[in-house]
């Protein structure tokens, strides 16, 4: 579904990617952690065709980022870890924006649009303005937003920030669904233990270059997530 293949992305002398090679098959969740600064926001945005990259090559479900980047961007969804939305929208408006972009019909948009805001309890907050929205309910709009069209692949930078447990359960929930049918997911975090108990495989990164990545049992072993972590940042 993902295929990252020695890519670099450079920012003057620093390399804040460095030869970074990454597979993310259907049905994964794969988990991408660092500290700050180590280079996950540079891959994500890469992947996602907001940055240009100085060397390698991206593929989305074997179509080249750089070649093809529209077709790419169809089959895929973003969610930053900070959400920068319209703020002189309205929640229903924004959503009717971004399913308009993707081409989905009235019906379909209508129906996922009731679920999701259902389930993510913000359908009585939709006619109001995003400028009145919190942290928590932006990052809840985002998600539903990313799911409109049905993505094969979903990219996450820090997806549980400024959610609720409840909506972090939920979104727990909704990524497996997703993976169950056939998607596939990358996300970033901070958040060992979720990524410990969520994650399919898992990738570090450490100052630009991959250090460490599989299966959680070829990563962490008999230790926790955390202990692998801070021994590798070390």
């Amino acid at each position: 579904m993902l295929r990252i293949e020695n890519l670099t992305k450079t920012y003057g002398d620093k390399k804040a990617v460095d030869n970074l090679s990454l597979h993310i098959r259907p049905g994964e969740i794969y988990g991408f952690i660092g500290h700050n600064g180590a280079g996950k926001t540079t891959t994500l945005k890469s992947v996602t065709g907001i940055l240009k990259f100085d060397a390698g090559e991206i593929y989305i479900d074997n179509t080249s980022i750089k070649q093809d980047p529209i077709s790419c961007k169809k089959k895929i969804a973003y969610i930053p870890d900070n959400p920068d939305l319209y703020n002189f929208m309205t929640g229903i408006g924004y959503l009717n924006f971004i399913a308009d972009i993707f081409g989905v019909s009235a019906e379909d948009r209508q129906k996922k649009i009731r679920q999701y805001a259902d389930i993510f309890g913000l359908t009585s907050d939709l006619a109001q303005p995003i400028s009145a929205y919190s942290h928590g309910m932006k990052q809840k709009l985002a998600v539903i937003s990313a799911l409109i069209h049905d993505p094969k692949l979903i990219i996450m930078d820090e997806p549980f920030v400024g959610l609720d447990p409840k909506a972090s359960h939920t979104l727990k929930e909704i990524m497996r669904d997703i993976c169950n049918r056939g998607g596939a997911i990358f996300f970033s975090t901070h958040v060992l233990e979720v990524a410990e108990k969520l994650c399919d495989k898992v990738a570090i990164i450490k100052d630009g270059q991959l250090i460490k990545s599989g299966t959680m049992e070829d990563v962490k072993g008999d230790d926790s997530l955390e202990s692998v972590f801070l021994e590798l940042e070390d």
